[in-house]
């Protein structure tokens, strides 16, 4: 069942930067294959639902498995018979905002 997620994974106790510990999470779910997108907040990762928990568990556990205590806040739209709303969602509010309704 095709499945979006918005997911923040980081870590905790580890300073006030934290860019690099994100880079290594942010590596594993690009590593993935699945569609991704990174923003400033979130990463937005779409597919089935195992494969989609699959890579936010690999994720989180690249962290972890340093002995790093690991946030992760997580989104999911569950959406049976529709695929790459990674990008549809975004399109069609942009359509809206365009005129193009």
């Amino acid at each position: 069942m095709n499945t979006l997620v918005a997911v923040a994974i980081a870590p905790i106790g580890v300073g006030d930067e934290l860019s690099a510990e994100v880079a290594e999470v942010v590596k594993v779910i690009r590593a993935s294959g699945l569609p991704n997108r990174t923003t400033s907040m979130f990463t937005e990762i779409e597919g089935e639902w195992d494969e989609v928990m699959k890579v936010v568990k690999d994720a989180t556990f690249v962290l972890a498995s340093k002995g790093i205590r690991t946030e992760v806040v997580l989104k999911a739209d569950v959406r049976p018979g529709f695929s790459n709303m990674i990008q549809a969602k975004v399109d069609k509010v942009n359509n809206i905002l365009d005129g193009r309704s």
